[in-house]
């Protein structure tokens, strides 16, 4: 598929089928999250895949959006390390990992970290470790449209996003 084209149709699933993923489709989105860049190369960000009911549990309790880690069918936990512009690498790599998915029909959703201490608690990551986000991957429940079923211009027409001159600015 054509870059812009997976990108522009890319959207957030928050409702996933009772399905689990093949293991060559979670070795690719991991893959793709490993083989994204980072600043000077520093490569400080690892993934934790949760798949202890227990703990996936205390991971729910612990972002914003419990329900998706919930019926997730592969819950990650991007763990950055505390120097340099780890926010920026650890998005690299998530999103990364989202259009790697949806290139394989599975949708996905980043989470935000409500409670910090809970979820360093749950997975045991260092003091100098942090969580920038928890990715959930899982089959659409409802059937999703075929990115090439719009033209990546009809898909930013779709989207629900603020428009253009609000957001580029030329000087």
């Amino acid at each position: 598929m054509d870059a812009y084209l997976a990108v522009a149709s890319k959207r957030e699933v928050r409702d996933y089928a009772p399905r689990s993923l093949e293991a060559a489709a979670e070795r690719r989105i991991l893959e793709a999250g490993r083989v994204a860049g980072s600043s000077k190369n520093r490569q400080a960000r690892r993934f934790v895949i949760v798949r202890d009911e227990r703990l996936r549990e205390e991971v729910a309790a612990s972002v914003y959006a419990q329900d998706h880690v919930r019926a997730a069918a592969l819950v990650v936990a991007v763990v950055v390390g505390a120097k340099g512009p780890t926010a920026f690498d650890a998005g690299r790599a998530a999103q990364n990992m989202m259009l790697a998915a949806s290139n394989d029909a599975i949708g996905s959703c980043p989470n935000g970290i409500a409670d910090a201490k809970r979820l360093r608690a749950a997975l045991g990551h260092g003091e100098d470790e942090s969580v920038a986000t928890v990715l959930t991957f899982g089959y659409p429940a409802k059937a999703r449209r075929d990115p090439e079923s719009l033209t990546a211009d009809e898909w930013v027409a779709r989207a629900d996003r603020r428009p253009w001159e609000e957001i580029v600015t030329e000087l």
